[in-house]
């Protein structure tokens, strides 16, 4: 009763995991999370001024949750979105002297809902995968195929971070940054995961990932 009485969101409130199943059934609006996306007109975001974005802000602080104000213009992001190649996108931004915002939404987006991503690398394709914080490595595994949380051995693991300013994969290790994890291993955002599974647990061939 307190938070109706205080008008504090549900999502500010202190429970337990029995109670947090009781609310999650009932669905609240003020229990999910809250960022504003002010969508502005190309040239106010440009020149980032806008008559209405002191005053939201203002309102927004007032209602001290602490809640994420990010300004972005659909127009210019849809412009953005047309062009064909990354040097294209690059040179419209820099001509036009701002940035995307998506990719401040979608980090932004990511930490509110309390996500994570990690990569799989093979020789065809690298692939992302979104995972809840705190998820530990057999339960990522499973987010793959299900037979990898059942056979899980073990995860080996470089930060994306790592393989950036090292530059290969054998560089990291080199380096004694590719690191075996077991299944207490919390996965962090950005990992680079190969994980090696039991066939006997189900798969065919040995199969790794």
């Amino acid at each position: 009763m307190g938070l109706l009485e205080n008008k504090t969101p549900i999502r500010f409130g202190e429970w337990t995991s029995k109670e947090v199943e009781i609310v999650n059934d009932l669905m609240l609006l003020t229990a999910k999370p809250v960022i504003y996306l002010l969508n502005l007109g190309e040239e106010d975001f440009i020149r980032k001024k806008n008559k209405w974005l002191v005053k939201i802000k203002n309102w927004v602080d007032a209602r001290k949750f602490k809640e994420t104000i990010i300004p972005f213009s659909a127009g210019l992001e849809l412009q953005v979105s047309a062009l064909s190649t990354e040097e294209e996108k690059k040179k419209f931004l820099t001509e036009h002297k701002t940035t995307s915002s998506i990719p401040k939404i979608i980090r932004i987006g990511y930490d509110a809902l309390h996500l994570v991503h990690f990569f799989t690398c093979g020789k065809d394709e690298v692939k992302c995968w979104t995972i809840r914080k705190g998820t530990k490595a057999p339960n990522a595994a499973g987010v793959i195929h299900t037979d990898f949380l059942a056979g899980f051995i073990c995860a080996e693991v470089q930060k994306y971070e790592d393989y950036k300013q090292l530059g290969s994969e054998s560089a990291v290790k080199a380096a004694g940054k590719y690191l075996q994890q077991g299944k207490n291993y919390v996965v962090e955002d950005g990992d680079i995961i190969f994980f090696k599974v039991n066939a006997g647990a189900g798969l065919k061939g040995g199969k790794k990932k």
